[in-house]
């Protein structure tokens, strides 16, 4: 549990944030420290005594929230051995906003798969003291610290498990338990159920499994009785070997990450439901694989989708497109949304066009364009 006050009481480990100007401003208050910092972008010096230690952490110029959260998550995993599981002060000149962004960051940069809360700051002695924020103001920031940090570490975890820990049985017992907890409404139709409904792309791809299809839907609902409702789509293929047009095998292992877009959803609605944020949320995860067998589906088939369009396969590669195209137009026939977003790691076309600067998308939608990419400059999550 995070924990969060403005006691401002004496405690044995501190943290001073500096911008490259406050450092020269205030540096003479620090005898001899100016020789070993200066206030630049990640820069750290440590200074301990016999009663305390103090950690002196340079922001740089000018920088932004997502650039204050960045040096956070480096110090947090940089140094983990040094810091202690003791209450520690921080001290700054940074505004509400900001300080969010390095409490948040502080924390994030804690995650370490498998992911164990073994960090300092996890710890039932830590806790980080602000003289200069509310009461009230130190709740909520530990509240909303802690349901992101929730929902993004759900959601790296599983991206990051082994393909032998990922099956479908496994992530369908974390979904339930997780609807559980939360209180979401939670459906699941396996593969012949699937079949029954039509949802004819998604089964082609399981079909070559000797796993269980696990068509999964998720509800979080408001307590608000006008939200809007988000519609979301996670590609969800646990392992994708491309089936009988099989991949290369020189980055074969990255494809059990194939379900990225299953893990950003995971994490949403994970986040949604510990902030009870006044949105509708229903959420669709085509669980599956795409493996190699003698059932597996081939070239040249022609399939029949849940929409009742024919799809005739010219590469079982694709199969995110199968899964996505069931998913996106079951809950667009069963559901009325204001938003509909699918996320997926589709192709691989979209790191060789950018890189690892941002991620491809496209929209019919200018205001969710524009959202979205406002969403994306605040927090550079592109």
């Amino acid at each position: 549990m995070i924990k969060i006050n403005n006691k401002g009481e004496t405690t044995k480990q501190h943290i001073f944030l500096f911008s490259e100007d406050d450092w020269e401003q205030e540096k003479s208050k620090y005898p001899n420290t100016e020789h070993f910092f200066n206030g630049k972008k990640n820069d750290v010096f440590i200074k301990t005594d016999s009663d305390e230690i103090v950690f002196f952490i340079g922001i740089g110029k000018d920088s932004k929230g997502f650039e204050i959260q960045a040096v956070a998550t480096k110090f947090a995993n940089d140094y983990k051995k040094s810091v202690q599981p003791v209450p520690t002060s921080v001290h700054s000149k940074l505004d509400l906003e900001s300080t969010e962004e390095f409490v948040k960051g502080l924390f994030l940069g804690t995650y370490l798969y498998p992911f164990e809360k073994s960090h300092p700051f996890w710890q039932d002695n830590f806790e980080l003291h602000f003289g200069m924020i509310s009461d009230d103001a130190a709740k909520k920031l530990a509240l909303k610290t802690e349901a992101l940090c929730n929902g993004q570490f759900a959601g790296m975890e599983w991206l990051n498990k082994p393909a032998n820990y990922k099956k479908v049985n496994q992530i369908s017992e974390f979904l339930k338990s997780t609807a559980d907890r939360y209180d979401l409404d939670y459906k699941v139709l396996n593969r012949e159920e699937s079949v029954k409904e039509g949802l004819g792309a998604f089964v082609a791809v399981n079909q070559g499994s000797s796993q269980e299809a696990a068509f999964t839907i998720l509800e979080y609902k408001s307590e608000n009785d006008n939200a809007k409702t988000i519609g979301l789509v996670g590609k969800c293929v646990l392992f994708d070997t491309g089936g009988i047009s099989i991949k290369p095998s020189a980055n074969l292992h990255y494809m059990k990450s194939d379900m990225g877009g299953a893990s950003a959803v995971i994490g949403a609605l994970i986040t949604a439901s510990e902030l009870k944020l006044p949105v509708n949320i229903i959420a669709i995860l085509p669980i599956t694989d795409n493996a190699v067998s003698e059932k597996a589906y081939l070239p040249s088939d022609v399939i029949t989708a849940y929409n009742g369009k024919t799809i005739e396969v010219l590469d079982t590669d694709a199969e995110g497109r199968m899964t996505l195209a069931d998913g996106l137009s079951y809950l667009s026939k069963n559901y009325k949304t204001d938003v509909l977003i699918d996320l997926a790691t589709l192709t691989g076309s979209s790191v060789r066009m950018f890189g690892y600067t941002c991620g491809a998308y496209f929209s019919n939608n200018d205001d969710l364009k524009k959202s979205l990419e406002k969403s994306a400059d605040q927090t550079n999550l592109k």
